[in-house]
């Protein structure tokens, strides 16, 4: 059985990480222009962080008994960062390709303890992952998603994801780009405290036309970068749709995108709490493949939800 086969077919939800971002930034005080962590890899320091980062989430998976999704650090990785990060497009390359390679040491480190672990291409919107300020078409984003996830390939990734997705037209050319590239490919859109994605459509509508678009391409839909609150009322009503959803990396945070965007301090919410929405969020996904966190978690967070989902999947 291959990993991916692993994932799709497990019983126990896989574990990922959490806020690796704000983590780094809030929690480990480091800088990087516009919260581009993948230009980290090139700092010693912030290498032994994300060591340690990861290896909290990985000991959580090995006590679990479940696999693990580990993402490369590659989220602000496409060349339409380049500018604004002050590097080229051969630099984006070159840390492309360093950080699939720090998270395949990672891999290696920990293949004996936790299996499978999949190592996964983690792709962003080209523009604001809190808005869609630059809507895309899907050839235009097929273009512009292409290099980043040829690098994938080639560099070995087990599967590519596209997190804070905003629009459905970034969502086709991401999962076209990665067809293309012969990898497996999740889609993760983002929304709004209503539940809908930042430009008004629901869920339902934003997966039913990325499915139509890509011959129904992506393995499963995930939402990330939103409180479970925002978006629990949208799954409670249990159309068709709710069986593509097949990831949760909420925010610990019930804040908007916009006050998260401005805000000084890191609201991390309360873990207990994160864990036992999940729990019951869980009950309304019938196939729930990976959960983790995003903004403002941690291994606190996860932690928590892996305490109470895999308790209630042993029961």
């Amino acid at each position: 059985m291959t990993p991916i086969e692993s994932l799709l077919s497990a019983r126990r939800p896989f574990l990922t990480d959490g806020g690796f971002e704000t983590s780094l930034f809030f929690a480990e005080g480091f800088e990087a222009p516009e919260f581009a962590a993948i230009v980290l890899v090139d700092e010693p320091m912030a290498r032994a962080a994300m060591e340690r980062y990861f290896d909290r989430f990985l000991a959580m998976a090995e006590k679990a008994g479940t696999g693990y999704v580990l993402d490369a650090n590659t989220w602000r990785g496409c060349d339409t960062w380049a500018p604004r990060l002050g590097r080229t497009e051969a630099d984006m390359a070159r840390l492309n390709r360093d950080a699939v390679r720090f998270a395949i040491a990672i891999r290696e480190r920990w293949e004996n303890r936790v299996c499978p672990i999949l190592l996964n291409g983690v792709v962003g919107p080209v523009g604001d992952g809190y808005a869609p300020d630059a809507a895309l078409d899907a050839a235009t984003s097929e273009r512009l998603h292409g290099p980043q996830i040829a690098i994938f390939k080639e560099e070995g990734v087990d599967m590519v994801s596209a997190l804070t997705i905003t629009h459905v037209g970034e969502a086709v050319g991401v999962a076209r780009a990665a067809a293309s590239a012969g990898l497996p490919v999740v889609i993760s859109f983002t929304v709004e405290t209503d539940g809908r994605l930042p430009t008004g459509e629901t869920i339902g509508k934003a997966i039913a036309a990325t499915d139509a678009a890509t011959g129904n391409a992506p393995l499963y839909y995930m939402i990330n970068c939103a409180h479970p609150e925002h978006f629990r009322a949208a799954f409670e009503a249990q159309e068709q749709w709710i069986w593509r959803i097949g990831g949760l990396r909420a925010n610990a945070s019930r804040r908007s995108h916009a006050e998260l965007d401005v805000a000084e301090e890191l609201d991390d919410g309360d873990p207990t709490e994160f864990g036992q929405l999940h729990a019951d969020m869980a009950r309304l996904v019938p196939n729930l493949r990976v959960v983790g966190g995003c903004c403002g978690t941690d291994h606190r967070h996860v932690g928590c939800v892996s305490q109470h989902l895999h308790a209630e999947n042993a029961a």
